[in-house]
């Protein structure tokens, strides 16, 4: 038996819990292969990033075409790029191989740590939006990036989700996935705008384990267009998964802050 094949792009959580670390096990859950192509290193655990340091545009080049250059990858999930010249090298890639095989692209447009740490710097705001939003099949912001993206305040509303979601529908994503994690009160509602617009809502978990929540639901979703699943159903399958993974959080205990989601809920977690 053959298994599809996911590649992240992003960058490193020495803490395990976001980043390329979430991705590989949010494919692996979800019986997908997973590759990687770094584009940081952070010093980073579940109550800070301490320190981050970007791989050169050359050497990330250079990981992409290597992958590529011999798996057969059938979706790819974008997580942290930083500077421009890293977005720049990262779509100029990305798009040599998607001419030939127009394969699935999940942007997760990472600008914030859950601990508030700035993850994206201001100046790579604009290329994101020129050269890699053009290129996502889904786009995956959550209120406060949605909102940095469009030069807007975040959100209040489904009704303002709507609008801000089809503002970036309109920049080039086929789809936008607006996530409303951020937002108030006692249901979490996230809002898929495209050709079929989708509303899933689920009850907010008490809980302060959510690190990596963004990087595993993006990945989840590129798991499922991996295996050939449509946009509404991958995102409709990540969203229920997720919620598994958010609800077993506490069974893991990891770090003194903001521990991650159980990935492998489903495998290992409590029966």
């Amino acid at each position: 038996m053959s298994y599809p094949i996911a590649l992240t792009i992003a960058g490193s959580d020495s803490g395990g819990g976001a980043g390329i670390q979430a991705d590989l096990k949010s494919f692996s859950a979800l019986r997908v292969y997973g590759a990687s192509v770094i584009t940081a290193i952070t010093a980073q655990n579940t109550r800070t990033v301490a320190a981050v340091e970007s791989v050169s545009p050359k050497m990330i080049a250079a990981q992409i075409d290597a992958v590529f250059g011999d798996l057969d990858i059938r979706a790819v999930k974008i997580g942290m790029v930083g500077g421009p010249d890293v977005i720049a090298a990262v779509a100029d890639r990305l798009r040599a191989f998607l001419d030939t095989d127009p394969i699935p692209v999940v942007l997760d447009p990472v600008m914030i740590a859950k601990s508030g740490d700035t993850l994206l710097p201001d100046a790579a705001v604009s290329a994101m939006r020129e050269r890699l939003l053009p290129l996502a099949t889904v786009l995956t912001p959550n209120l406060p990036e949605a909102a940095r993206l469009l030069d807007r305040t975040p959100a209040q509303s489904v009704e303002e989700m709507a609008d801000q979601g089809g503002a970036l529908r309109a920049m080039g994503a086929a789809h936008v996935l607006m996530k409303g994690g951020h937002a108030e009160g006692e249901t979490c509602t996230d809002l898929l705008i495209g050709p079929a617009p989708l509303m899933l809502s689920a009850p907010r978990q008490d809980t302060r384990n959510t690190h990596g929540t963004g990087c595993s639901l993006s990945s989840a979703i590129a798991a499922g267009l991996a295996q050939g699943m449509s946009v509404p159903d991958a995102v409709t399958r990540a969203h229920g998964w997720l919620q598994g993974a958010i609800a077993a959080a506490d069974d893991l205990s990891i770090g003194l802050g903001h521990g991650p989601v159980h990935h492998f809920h489903e495998q290992w977690g409590r029966k």
